[in-house]
């Protein structure tokens, strides 16, 4: 059993075997489309606050910082950033689920995935699922396609993912499924592409896209109607952007043009050549990182 001493628990459910999905915000959180994906599940699935870790060890405050703020409008209380993990049955299923999110942690990233893998140890979960979201030369207009990984081959077979064969820099997603993995339990990574062009605009078009691909994958339903209302006024949003900028809008027109000339093979799951180009597109912009973010 992994220790678990920077993990503050403020209760211990009865889970079923259920399934870990964690999200990380910053450099794998295009869009905000893989923070928004467990925000949208922490809300639709009606988890509730379990336990959270504590950022002290693993936090460098000088880049990360704390927030104040008034409480009761009187007395000054200081924010530390942290990770909730929020747990709960998804409604209408038997599938019991435990929720994940917070900063990619800045120090001992080998003790902070012990306390994420001892915490999923405590809780039996028989599969973990974390999701990402990169900046690509992909268009506004288009569908957002999703690609899963594992380097199970066992979860590549049952949940018809892509195997994993990358090698190079890696994120806390990459050092959090070694660590899985030595532990015992399956785990799989889904990535979602957001436009290069928008770096810094919320993406709820991933998102959804996110969203679909993890209940598909956890065969859960989805009502993403909220999603959907909030994508279309997405593209409106970009739409308007593209069109005040002639420089961007040839930049978006070639991207169209790129896509259309070469269209992916299929419509509904990712052929798997197109998959592995995704995965390189990963593979590249994991390589681009500075080890200083």
């Amino acid at each position: 059993m992994r220790r678990v001493e920077h993990v503050r628990w403020a209760r211990r459910p009865d889970l079923r075997s259920p399934v870990l999905v964690a999200a990380f915000e910053g450099w794998n959180d295009a869009g905000d489309a893989a923070s928004g994906t467990v925000r949208w599940l922490r809300r639709h699935w009606s988890t509730e606050p379990i336990a959270t870790i504590d950022p002290e060890e693993f936090f460098d405050f000088t880049t990360q910082r704390p927030r104040v703020r008034l409480s009761e409008g009187r007395h000054r209380e200081v924010v530390w950033p942290e990770w909730e993990i929020t747990a709960g049955r998804v409604p209408g299923t038997g599938v019991d689920a435990i929720l994940l999110l917070g900063y990619e942690p800045a120090l001992r990233w080998r003790t902070f995935c012990d306390q994420v893998v001892g915490v999923a140890s405590a809780l039996g979960a028989r599969l973990a699922v974390t999701v990402g979201a990169l900046l690509a030369e992909v268009s506004h207009t288009r569908r957002v396609d999703v690609i899963g990984t594992s380097d199970d081959a066992g979860v590549v077979e049952r949940l018809a993912l892509v195997p994993s064969t990358y090698e190079g820099p890696t994120g806390i997603t990459g050092v959090l499924h070694a660590a899985l993995r030595d532990a015992g339990i399956p785990s799989a990574s889904l990535w979602a592409a957001v436009p290069g062009y928008a770096p810094t605009i919320p993406s709820p078009k991933a998102t959804l896209a996110l969203v679909e691909r993890t209940c598909s994958l956890l065969d859960v339903p989805a009502i993403t109607t909220d999603l959907e209302i909030a994508s279309a006024a997405y593209e409106r949003q970009m739409a308007e952007l593209v069109e005040a900028d002639e420089d961007m809008a040839e930049y978006v027109r070639r991207i169209e043009e790129q896509a259309e000339a070469d269209p992916p093979s299929v419509r509904g799951p990712i052929d798997p050549d197109d998959a592995r180009d995704f995965v390189a597109d990963v593979e590249r912009f994991l390589r681009e990182q500075r080890p200083d973010e």
